[in-house]
């Protein structure tokens, strides 16, 4: 049977991928009867999003169902980390086209490269890239980090730097400028990219159950955020 901390573990992440994932869902719908572009690549980026938090779920999931954890253990990194990049893509790409429109391809060309260099270090590097803890199998959730000095965790810290700077600060930059509804909006947009990256970060290095509790149930409205920023 799961132990608490796995228990914690577990809701959690399913929480963050259930809210995600109703709120991609709603955006869709939305995009597909306005024709509206922007909300495609919103329920994009926010189902991408939910999926970072896959590991523990499945993990979660088997442990609960079959007490026994994800076999190989590298497969729970894998889960979660490998939608890193088309996340980044397509969170810039709904950025650039709010923020810099004229420019954004080349924003987005420059991310798809690094998004690249970085899969190729998570794929044929996994081993070298996190540290694995499990010290009751059936019974407690997987436990991974970063190795911080190899290139997997400093691109992964650069996306989020660079995420927080641009679309974080960006929006409310744009909500500044902006009046009425429109102000709102981005405010709506910036709170979200915010919480995405200041939770996530926390997320991984955070070590207190009940801190991570926490964490983790700010990071559930990430998703609604968005879809207040961009629903109509």
């Amino acid at each position: 049977m799961v132990d608490a901390l796995g228990l914690l573990d577990g809701l959690t992440a399913t929480g963050i991928i259930l809210s995600a994932t109703i709120f991609a869902l709603l955006s869709l719908y939305k995009s597909i009867k306005l024709k509206a572009k922007l909300l495609t690549i919103a329920a994009l980026t926010m189902l991408m999003v939910g999926f970072l938090w896959l590991g523990p779920f499945i993990d979660f999931i088997l442990v609960v169902s079959l007490t026994t954890n994800i076999t190989p253990v590298y497969f729970y990194s894998l889960l979660s980390y490998m939608w890193v990049a088309p996340a980044l893509v397509f969170a810039l790409w709904l950025g650039g086209e709010l923020l810099i429109p004229k420019k954004k391809w080349i924003l987005i060309g420059s991310f798809i490269v690094l998004g690249a260099v970085f899969e190729y270090f998570l794929w044929f590097q996994t081993s070298e890239s996190f540290i694995w803890t499990l010290n009751n199998p059936g019974e407690e959730l997987i436990d991974a980090s970063f190795v911080r000095e190899h290139p997997t965790f400093l691109l992964i810290a650069l996306f989020l730097v660079f995420a927080l700077v641009f679309l974080g600060i960006g929006f409310f930059i744009k909500a500044k400028q902006a009046t009425g509804d429109l102000r709102k909006k981005f405010f709506y947009l910036g709170l979200g990219f915010t919480i995405f990256v200041v939770c996530g970060a926390l997320d991984s290095i955070l070590t207190i159950p009940v801190a991570i509790g926490v964490v983790r149930g700010v990071m559930m409205t990430f998703a609604l955020w968005m879809y207040l920023g961009l629903k109509t």
